[in-house]
């Protein structure tokens, strides 16, 4: 990975950007392609996608059921899923496609058998859907591997987190939390974002954000308030068919999103507390220095009534007054002059 996120105590301001390409590669390798270019072109760390066994997705009458919503894809739920789904091969050259940008793949497993294929493939991180986050069979067989997995929290109540999370502690396996909300698109008013702290202070893992609103400003909100990692669904066109292309950040804002997180990343800073460069031009016009009230003839000792404070913030500073006071001075010095050791013994 570019950044260790799966370490808590981790100190880097970098936050970790997953562009979810999702489905909205409509089942086209080129398409597939395209997104993850525009992934690289923005900045991101990583493409994900999702992967699913669609005999296991849902019960035979639910697959089986006419479905007219896109019918490019297919008449039935189940062709429509079948449609969307990339074989070995397919995903082989995704994957080598994505490493190849520098980007981190990422992959979604909805199910056991969509974890194997998984494994197959190579992937070395899980993500974990929402509704995924209640599945104990799922959250078993992912937590076993041993790899790192990061899950999505949309819909779940804090003990059913719980719950998954004592089932990867069992297994020493890292996990990061995404706070989320399971709405489509989510108002703004259902964002609530203070479950990022709870659940950082709840569960004492890392915490990002996995946005479903329109625009992005609850995901720059969310940066600021410490999300180690943002994933945000992206489409090449919101016109395009498809389950989530019109809730998904069109090319231009997904650049921008992710421009506007590498700013805030930089408007964070690094908490500590230093005289940054551009402050050093200003601290010296402005703050004051010791100059003299009067003239002080040569071999005079210095009193306090013949020093003055005044700008610029060059010469010696008034807490270092104590150290002249009471000095012989090592030659006439004219009133209003900025001191300077040297000038006394």
């Amino acid at each position: 990975m570019k950044t260790n996120i799966f370490n808590k105590n981790n100190q880097t301001t970098h936050t970790y950007i997953i562009a979810e390409a999702g489905l909205n590669h409509n089942g086209s390798v080129e398409i597939a392609k395209k997104l993850i270019d525009l992934a690289f072109e923005a900045g991101a760390d990583a493409v994900k996608f999702q992967k699913r066994t669609v005999n296991k997705l849902a019960i035979k009458a639910t697959l089986d059921a006419p479905d007219d919503r896109f019918p490019e894809f297919g008449n039935t739920y189940r062709e429509i899923r079948e449609h969307l789904e990339f074989n070995m091969d397919q995903y082989s050259v995704i994957k080598k496609y994505t490493e190849d940008q520098g980007l981190d793949f990422l992959c979604t497993a909805f199910d056991p058998e969509a974890a194997d294929f998984l494994e197959e493939l190579g992937v070395s991180i899980y993500k974990l859907a929402s509704h995924s986050a209640t599945n104990i069979e799922l959250l078993e067989y992912l937590a076993k591997t041993g790899k790192q997995s990061i899950m999505s929290t949309g819909m779940a109540e804090l003990e059913e987190i719980n719950t998954a999370v004592r089932i990867f502690a069992k297994y020493k396996t890292p996990l990061i939390l995404l706070h989320c909300v399971s709405a489509y698109p989510t108002p703004i008013e259902e964002c609530n974002l203070n479950m990022i702290n709870v659940l950082k202070e709840t569960f004492d893992l890392p915490v990002g954000y996995s946005g479903h609103e329109l625009g992005y400003l609850p995901t720059l909100t969310a940066v600021s308030m410490g999300a180690i990692a943002i994933e945000r669904h992206y489409t090449l066109d919101n016109e395009m068919t498809g389950f989530d292309h019109k809730m998904s950040l069109n090319q231009e804002d997904f650049i921008g999103m992710v421009r506007d997180i590498r700013s805030i990343e930089k408007i964070k800073g690094t908490g500590e507390k230093n005289v940054s460069e551009t402050e050093w031009i200003t601290r010296h016009k402005y703050h004051v220095s010791m100059a003299s009230s009067q003239n002080i003839p040569m071999g005079s000792d210095l009193t306090a009534d013949m020093v003055a404070y005044r700008n610029p913030g060059t010469g010696i500073p008034s807490k270092d007054a104590y150290k002249i006071i009471g000095k012989k001075a090592l030659k006439d010095i004219s009133a209003d002059e900025l001191l300077n050791f040297e000038m006394f013994e």
